[in-house]
Formats: structure tokens, C-alpha cells, sequence
């Protein structure tokens, strides 16, 4: 099926939609539901969703020296399969390797790809053994993302075994689950998805829109069923060259966010992966946007920008410099201002 059939498709069924992905992921080299793909506009030139779509040559090749198939490291701190842990406090397990998408600047497309050491679509039964029994062990680990892949892709039973096993551990408090679904695939989140999410305590859903044309009455009814049930929904967007790298389309997304009370969580820098160079704006431009949108949008809906170090470093949160030196700062309007508690506090 071409690419010009797409919208013509008719597929209600978010199960049928995923199908339909599997079936034609090699139509015009992309790999996307019939959703997601009729939001796009095939006439446009650098069309923002299809920009996010298309691979760089045969998806495999790696496009610089700086890009990596694991550029953050997970193999190296995975102690179990399909668990990575590297801060003291939390861990991520890889629920499945499967997508309701495949985004050209994809951090895991070596586990898709079937480069990974994740060789089944779903994690087992004697994984998730191993994963609490680690978890368990390891008191100081309170919070869990489940991601992967797309843990929303599953069928809820299976999700809601996973979320189960996890939560039940004394020590876990927080479980967040990573997903572009309310974005590709809205239609998935029906009733007996919010059903079981909401009835987590301690759950949160952290999403994934890039650009205003993905905030849709769809998307954002997805969005507002989840938040509507008491599930605390965040956004991450990623800094895409070509795509959203301009403060206007940053602040029409976060503001519209916002507004649906969905929280701008991070904006980040893309990372260092296998064919990822092209959508890499420079951290420098990335500053930039945040400081062209400071005076222009609330904390409720300006996100953190972020980096994560190659090699498990972590993430670094980023902010442009406002000191102008000898307790000096820029004001708004651009003015250098005095603060006058800058320096040790006065004495008593």
C-alpha cells in the first residue's frame, strides 16, 4: 500500500491499527499507524510528522562517528534483562520492544531493529521474576518507569500484570509509564485502559507530543480521560532540527499542554543514536528557545531542557545564563539589574 492510500484506510480498532502498522511498515519507508500517518500533510516539504518518520538511509547505518547504537549506555547498566539502573533512586524496565511507532530519532532502535539483547516482544514471566527480586533487594529504588518499546501497545491485561507485580513491592512508590500512544494512537486509551491505570496509586503517564499538528481532539481527548480519572499525565518533547527547533511552535505546544493539564516535563536535546545527527539542533540553540520563551510562558507550562551524557551519565538539566556578573542579572526587557542578596546573607 502507498503512502497516498493511508489516509483511505478506515481503521478504527486500535488493534487494527497496529496491524495495519506491522503489514505496511515499509510503505514509503515508514513505520507508523493509519492515525498518525493522516496527520500528515504529503504535499508539505519538511512536513513535521513526516520528519519524524522517515529513516536516515536503510535505518541501520550509523550517519557520524558521534552516534551510537547505545549511546546512553543501557546495556552496560542493565544487571538483569530488561532492566536499567542507574540512579540510586530508580529504575526502567523495557516492558516490550514493540511501538505504535518507529520515530527516525529513536534513542532504542537497536532493540527494534533486533540489535538489542531484548529478543522477545514481551517481557516474561521469569524476567519479571528477576526484575522484583533485584528491585526488592535494593531498598533505596522507590520509583520505576516502565517504557521499552511502548508498554501501552500491550493488552491491558498484560499491562496491568506487570504494574502489579511492580507496585506490590514494599519500596516502590512511584511507577510512571513512558508512552507515545495518547499521541500515534489515541484510540487505544479506552475505557478499560483508564480503568486500570487509575487504579494505581502513585502512577503517572509521561507522553510524548513534539509538535502542535500532533494535538489533535484525539490526542487531547486521550489526554483529558486519563487526567480526568486522576492519572497525573507529563510531556516530554524532543528538540528536533526542522521539526519544532523554533520558539513559536515550542510555546503554541507547551501552552495548548498546559491548558489541557498536561505538564511540559522535559525538552530535550536529541541524543547521540544511530541516525540521529540530522535532528541534532547544537545544545547552544537549545538554550536559546528557552530563553526566547522565558516571559512568554508560566512554570506550569515551560519544560526543563536536558541533555543525557553518552555512557550513562544522566541527564543535565540546562539553563541560560543570566548573570552578568557582580550580582548582576537580565531582566526581562534585557536590563541589567542589581539583586541585592546576591553573596553571603547579611549578618544578624
Amino acid at each position: 500500500m502507498g503512502i497516498k492510500d493511508i489516509k483511505g484506510t478506515g481503521i478504527k480498532d486500535w488493534r487494527g491499527q497496529l496491524d495495519w502498522m506491522r503489514r505496511n511498515a515499509n510503505a514509503g519507508g515508514l513505520a507508523a499507524t493509519p492515525y498518525y500517518l493522516s496527520l500528515a500533510n504529503m504535499n508539505l516539504d519538511g512536513d513535521p510528522i513526516l520528519a519524524q518518520l522517515k529513516m536516515s538511509g536503510d535505518g541501520t547505518a550509523l550517519g557520524s562517528e558521534k552516534e551510537s547504537s547505545d549511546p546512553l549506555g543501557e546495556d552496560e547498566q542493565s544487571p538483569v534483562p530488561r532492566l536499567v539502573h542507574r540512579y540510586s533512586d530508580r529504575a526502567l524496565l523495557l516492558a516490550t520492544n514493540r511501538c505504535a511507532v518507529r520515530c527516525a530519532f529513536c534513542l532504542r532502535g537497536r532493540i527494534w531493529r533486533g540489535g538489542g539483547d531484548v529478543s522477545s516482544w514481551m517481557v516474561s514471566e521469569s524476567e519479571l521474576d528477576d526484575i522484583a527480586k533485584y528491585l526488592e533487594k535494593r531498598r533505596r529504588i522507590r520509583e520505576v518507569l516502565i517504557s521499552g518499546g511502548d508498554p501501552l501497545v500491550l493488552e491491558t491485561s498484560d499491562l496491568r500484570r506487570i504494574i502489579t507485580r511492580i507496585s506490590r513491592l514494599p519500596n516502590i512508590r512511584v511507577i510512571r509509564v513512558g508512552s507515545r500512544v495518547p499521541v500515534v494512537l489515541p484510540s487505544r486509551v479506552d475505557a478499560e485502559l483508564v480503568d486500570c491505570l487509575a487504579s494505581f496509586p502513585g502512577l503517572w503517564l509521561a507522553t510524548h507530543f513534539n509538535h502542535p499538528r500532533e494535538l489533535t481532539k484525539e490526542a487531547l481527548g486521550a489526554c483529558r480521560a486519563l487526567v480526568s480519572r486522576g492519572v497525573p499525565v507529563l510531556n516530554q518533547t524532543v528538540l528536533l532540527k526542522g521539526v519544532n527547533d523554533a520558539p513559536d511552535t515550542l510555546e503554541r505546544l507547551f501552552a495548548e499542554l498546559a491548558a489541557h493539564r498536561v505538564k511540559p516535563h522535559y525538552l530535550f536535546h536529541v541524543d547521540p543514536a544511530r541516525g540521529c545527527a540530522r535532528f541534532a539542533t547544537g545544545v547552544e540553540r537549545g538554550l536559546e528557545i528557552m530563553k526566547a520563551l522565558r516571559g512568554r510562558l508560566s512554570s506550569v507550562a515551560t519544560p526543563v531542557f536536558a541533555i543525557d551524557l553518552p555512557g550513562g551519565g544522566g541527564k543535565v538539566p540546562l539553563l541560560p545564563d543570566y548573570s552578568r556578573g557582580d550580582g548582576a542579572f537580565e531582566a526581562l526587557d534585557g536590563a541589567v539589574i542589581p539583586y541585592p542578596f546576591h553573596g553571603s546573607c547579611f549578618g544578624s
